[in-house]
Parts: structure tokens; C-alpha cells; sequence
């Protein structure tokens, strides 16, 4: 297996792009792997890290169909459904908390 090629942060060639930035040209990896690797040294803990693909083997994004917009809307209800008292809390419901508000705090939140 070879090693994959590191380049100093800012210093990457041409042809090569982050996750983010093929996002931004409306692009994705589309099942290739890492193809190279850039460090951004640090004083007193390892490099930050970035992988880098292929702009050339990147695919277009998958456009939004509505049966995908469907599911977020379903996914995003249900987040905001709270499983003590099955009402629509008109809030995504903490994961702290795991209910909405006044069924965590039954008797009322206390003034500071």
C-alpha cells in the first residue's frame, strides 16, 4: 500500500480539493478515496489534518428529490415531537433534556 502524499498547509497543487470546497463548486468525492493529505503544524499537539480528492474524479452533486425533501420534513417533526406528552414541542427538543421543557420541569423552571 502506498503512502499517501502530505503537502504544507496552503501549499497543496492544483487539482486537489477539501470536502467543502467541492461542495462549493456543487461537486462530491463520489466514492473515490483520500487521495492526499494537507498539515497544518502546530506548536504543542499534532497537525490539523485536511484530506484532499480529486477535482478531476469528483461527480456532481445528487440534486434533491422530493421524496428526500419528504424525508427531511418527516426526520425534522419528529425531532420536535416530545415522547413524554406526544405534542409538538414548536422547538427541536434538547438531547439533554430528552422531553420538552415543562415536562422536564413539571413544576415550572425556578427564577435565577
Amino acid at each position: 500500500m502506498a503512502a499517501l502524499p502530505v503537502y504544507r498547509w496552503r501549499l497543496a497543487p492544483d487539482g486537489y480539493a477539501t470536502r467543502r470546497q467541492l461542495r462549493a463548486h456543487g461537486l462530491r468525492p463520489g466514492g473515490q478515496g483520500v487521495a492526499a493529505t494537507v498539515e497544518r503544524p502546530r506548536r504543542r499537539r499534532g497537525p490539523l489534518v485536511a484530506y484532499l480528492y480529486r477535482v478531476d474524479l469528483a461527480k456532481p452533486v445528487r440534486p434533491m428529490t422530493p421524496g428526500r425533501w419528504a424525508a427531511i420534513a418527516r426526520a425534522n417533526a419528529a425531532r420536535r415531537l416530545c415522547p413524554q406528552c406526544r405534542r409538538d414541542a414548536g422547538y427541536v427538543i434538547p438531547t439533554s433534556l430528552g422531553t420538552c421543557v415543562p415536562c422536564a420541569y413539571p413544576g415550572g423552571m425556578a427564577a435565577a
